[in-house]
Parts: C-alpha cells; sequence; structure tokens
C-alpha cells in the first residue's frame, strides 16, 4: 500500500488580500512517487491563515476514501491548532483561552470534520528553506492567487 503524503501551502498578497491555496499529493513506494496530485485555488479576499488552512481542508477533502495521510504545512499555525489547541477550543464552545471566539472558526470546523474522516499525521516543516514539495506547494498557492491580484 503506497504512503499518502500532501504538502500544502497558503500565500496572501498584503493580509488581508488576494489569497491563493495549494497541495501537492504523492503517493510513495519507499523514494519513489507512483502517482501525483495538484490542487489549487483563491480568493479575492483573505489572510494567509484562512488560506493555509484551505490547503490542509482541500487535501483532505480531495480524498474518496477513509485514508492514512501525512500533512506537511510551514504553518505552525494550522499544525497546533489542529494538533494542540483544537482540544480545548472544542471544550471551551470554539472559544480561545482568553475567552474570544476562535478566529476562522468556520475553517477548523471543517478541517476538525475533515481528518476525523481519516487517520492523519500532521508534520511541519520550515517554509521556503528549499525543500522541494514545499515549493511546489508554495507555486500552486500563487497560482491559485494569481486570478484574484490586481
Amino acid at each position: 500500500m503506497p504512503e499518502l503524503i500532501a504538502f500544502t501551502d497558503g500565500a496572501c498578497s498584503g493580509n488581508p488580500g488576494p489569497g491563493g491555496w495549494g497541495v501537492l499529493m504523492q503517493a510513495r513506494e519507499g523514494a519513489a512517487v507512483v502517482k501525483q496530485r495538484e490542487l489549487q485555488g483563491g480568493e479575492a479576499m483573505t489572510t494567509n491563515n484562512r488560506m493555509e488552512l484551505m490547503a490542509a481542508i482541500s487535501a483532505l477533502e480531495a480524498l474518496s476514501r477513509a485514508s492514512e495521510i501525512t500533512i506537511v504545512t510551514d504553518s505552525a499555525y494550522v499544525k497546533n491548532g489542529v494538533t494542540e489547541w483544537i482540544h480545548a477550543w472544542k471544550r471551551k464552545g470554539w472559544r480561545t483561552a482568553g475567552g474570544p471566539p476562535v478566529k476562522n472558526v468556520e475553517l477548523w470546523q471543517r478541517l476538525d470534520a475533515a481528518q476525523a474522516q481519516h487517520k492523519v499525521v500532521w508534520k511541519w516543516i520550515k517554509g521556503h528553506a528549499g525543500h522541494v514539495e514545499n515549493e511546489r506547494a508554495d507555486e500552486l498557492a500563487r497560482a491559485g492567487m494569481a486570478p484574484f491580484k490586481p
């Protein structure tokens, strides 16, 4: 059974401003990529964090059946949010430790529902550090943003 990995990234021109998200999905057997799929999208007025979330959501929602997948993100916001903070947010009715509502709550709820369908391992990598697959996800995010830039 191939290993499934999704490299995700978000981009924004201005924050808020036009934004895009990108996903490079790979099925690997050992070091060999046996299948690859690229996804992208964007919005006219958004934030970088929203686009990072949309990339992860889109990767999970693209799966047609329950899967084991590793999501690789350069967003500490997404990785920490989904592996650590989300549990307390849910207990507190989607409020932060300080009391205000969680920002981007509808996307966090969508991500939570999407990941519940799968067995997900979340990994963080440093962005813009020459990681080939992360750089491709960034290119896809920028391409997703392009139709919305003035």
